[in-house]
């Protein structure tokens, strides 16, 4: 039996792409509280079926799937810029692939106009009414309005028209940094890239350790989730837990009932390092509260090879931190690496910041254990002591040197020095995760 909650969504997403949705509407027709309607919609927005807008309300969207995340929909732009829809309603949910800057003339600008793109432009209404007969969205900076005709191109073409106040370079400048942060989104796996259409093995908990057996002889899945009719979880059973039970014993006297899981909008890093903590090889995957797939140690390994193989399409505060530092000696366990401070890693003071510091540690000392071992890591603690600031534009080296090396810790000691004198140190402790 579906729960009200679920029921909401599923009328959510049964609805055509560029509906209106409010939580009276919905409370009023599925006939549940605002509070539950609100809940739900809130939901479906974070699962991208719908997106709120202010001044119109929220709307049903197409939820863009992983490859095409770098798209913003017309209705993300008026969010991203605080915008004004004039015309164009119906098109909101539409996705633009990318944006021109009307800042040319007219003859130069018509090898730009192509569909499904958004045209940014001042109060010229020759280029607003082309960019529209050509497909396109049009956003008019600086607070201008549009004459009726223009509107009603916009509307009888469903392609929003939208005024926003700012001008046009800061107004480019928000569109480019909201694409870029979803460049960066586009590498990061989450435990729903991983867990698709899977055939779940679950023991219900009226089974007995005899059906237990029956499905790890077929399957060769010895840790089994324990669901009730409704899929949700109760508990876990292992080989162990079963070892002295008879055949006949129902598995919920013997399952483990505090079961650590991973919802789908968990990372595959915090899994793997949720995982190496507790020391299991499975973690089950839940979606409001119901078993939804199963997440294994060789499903963690094979996502964190995929990921090595990304392109990267976007630079992290990582990237920007490390860009500039390249290994200058590695011998047996220590590694070197040398670079220049430069003013994106500083704090207001002009000296390296806190945060840049650790980076370039943790990140050294991934290195140090890549150069023995191919895995990954995940800090556990990292103890610093600073003995004098760094400046910006100062040639500094990391030295990162492994002081032990186990199966699945290590302990790295790393150190900063300036101008030959030692400017900070650190030790880390580390756990490693298998690539």
């Amino acid at each position: 039996m579906t729960t009200k909650h679920e029921q909401i969504l599923q009328y959510i997403q049964s609805l055509p792409v560029g509906g209106r949705i409010s939580v009276r509407g919905i409370a009023r027709r599925l006939q549940v509280s605002e509070g539950t309607a609100y809940r739900a919609i809130k939901d479906a927005e974070l699962q991208g079926y719908v997106s709120a807008i202010d001044r119109i309300g929220t709307v049903r969207i197409e939820r863009k799937q992983k490859t095409n995340i770098e798209n913003l929909t017309f209705a993300e732009v008026i969010n991203i810029v605080g915008g004004t829809v004039l015309g164009g309603r119906n098109g909101l949910h539409k996705s633009l692939h990318k944006f021109v800057i009307g800042a040319m003339e007219m003859e130069a600008i018509e090898p730009y106009l192509e569909p499904s793109s958004l045209m940014i432009v001042g109060n010229r209404h020759q280029v607003q009414r082309a960019s529209l007969e050509h497909g396109m969205g049009v956003l008019i900076t600086g607070g201008f309005d549009a004459p009726e005709e223009i509107r009603a191109i916009a509307d009888s073409r469903d392609l929003p028209l939208i005024s926003c106040t700012s001008d046009t370079f800061s107004t480019a400048s928000m569109i480019n940094r909201a694409i870029y942060d979803r460049l960066i989104k586009k590498d990061i796996l989450f435990v729903e890239d991983v867990v698709k259409d899977q055939k779940l093995s679950t023991l219900l908990r009226g089974q007995t350790v005899g059906d237990y057996r029956r499905i790890v002889a077929d399957t060769g899945h010895s840790r089994l989730p324990v669901v009730d009719d409704e899929m949700h979880l109760i508990g876990v059973v292992t080989r162990r837990d079963v070892e002295d039970a008879t055949e006949s014993d129902a598995v919920e006297q013997h399952m483990s009932k505090n079961v650590v899981a991973v919802t789908l909008k968990t990372t595959i890093a915090s899994a793997a390092h949720r995982m190496m903590w507790e020391g299991i090889e499975m973690l089950p995957v839940l979606h409001h509260r119901r078993l939804v797939g199963v997440l294994s140690r060789q499903d963690v390994i094979k996502a964190l090879q995929m990921m090595s193989r990304q392109p990267q399409l976007g630079d992290t505060l990582q990237d920007i931190v490390v860009q500039g530092f390249e290994e200058v000696r590695h011998e047996d366990r220590t590694l070197v690496l040398s670079g220049t401070v430069t003013p994106q890693m500083t704090n207001a003071g002009g000296t390296l910041a806190i945060g840049s510091l650790a980076t370039l540690m943790e990140h050294s000392a991934l290195l140090c254990l890549q150069r023995i071992r191919n895995v990954d890591m995940a800090v556990e603690n990292m103890t610093v002591y600073g003995v004098k600031p760094v400046s910006v534009d100062a040639r500094i080296e990391v030295h990162a040197r492994m002081l032990n090396f186990g199966r699945w810790f290590a302990k790295v000691d790393v150190e900063i020095y300036d101008a030959g004198e030692l400017a900070a140190k650190a030790l880390m402790t580390t756990q490693l995760l298998e690539r």
